[in-house]
């Protein structure tokens, strides 16, 4: 029997667009000592097959990089272009630099659209020595490989924007969700390990809070959860943990998992 191989997957950071500790704010979350309680903007790193996808490009971006010791990123999948998920993109060069290569990115109609309007310089064809080399690869909602791992993008929606939410074998990651479509829940089934945002407890107009969270893993039976893109309004990870059932998870910065 040919042995699964392994999917490994870092949280570069598992915060909110804010992070956390949010600036200004006095709050015993964001005062908290326990180095858990520090998030950065949301991002993951997903090894397999010998390949590193990076999912989004946040503005703390190099500061994920230089404390997980990151030496190579083959592919960038984008979900969607507001800032906490792309403002990362200019330091993607030092891995054009260290890798001699441009570095592809995947991403959906709006959020290439948008890319190309914030990051106009990245894609003139004049445009300066020594600006990032990105290569945008069109999604759309059909599967696509990148670097040969089959990609499946699932479509949720942030309010009334299009994410992409991205499957891989026996593994999604779903950040920024607040709907989705019964047929694009079907590509979820089957899925035993899932990474989900859960806001924080109180009803947001664009995001899952707490309970919705629950609700949708228990809706797809996953084996294992873990949920992140936590606000500071969710509370310290230490009473979190003592909440949450069994087979989820909060998810926290540098945490490793294989699945």
């Amino acid at each position: 029997m040919k042995r699964k191989e392994e999917i490994k997957i870092t949280f570069l950071g598992t915060g909110t667009s804010s992070g956390v500790p949010l600036l200004t704010c006095s709050c015993a979350t964001c005062l908290s000592k326990d180095v858990l309680d520090k998030r950065l903007r949301s991002s993951i790193l997903i090894s397999y097959k010998n390949k590193n996808l990076l999912v989004d490009i946040g503005p703390d971006f190099r500061q994920q990089m230089l404390r997980e010791n990151i030496k190579e990123i083959d592919a960038v999948l984008i979900t969607h272009s507001h800032h906490d998920h792309v403002a990362g993109l200019d330091e993607i060069r030092a891995y054009n630099f260290s890798m001699n290569k441009d570095i592809d990115f995947y991403a959906n109609e709006i959020a290439e659209m948008e890319l190309r309007k914030h990051f106009d310089y990245v894609f003139r064809t004049d445009k300066y020595s020594g600006i990032a080399n990105v290569n945008i690869v069109s999604i759309r909602k059909e599967p696509f490989m990148v670097e040969g791992i089959e990609v499946i993008p699932v479509e949720v929606m942030h309010n009334k924007l299009p994410v992409a939410a991205f499957r891989i074998a026996d593994f999604a990651y779903v950040t920024d969700i607040k709907t989705i479509s019964d047929e694009e829940f079907e590509k979820l089934k089957g899925v035993k390990y899932l990474i989900l945002s859960a806001l924080r407890f109180e009803e947001h107009f664009s995001h899952f809070n707490y309970e919705e969270a629950l609700a949708f893993v228990e809706r797809l039976q996953v084996e294992k959860a873990y949920f992140t893109h936590l606000s500071h309004h969710f509370g310290k990870h230490k009473d979190l943990e003592k909440l949450i059932p069994d087979n989820i998870s909060i998810a926290y910065d540098g945490m490793k998992i294989v699945l």
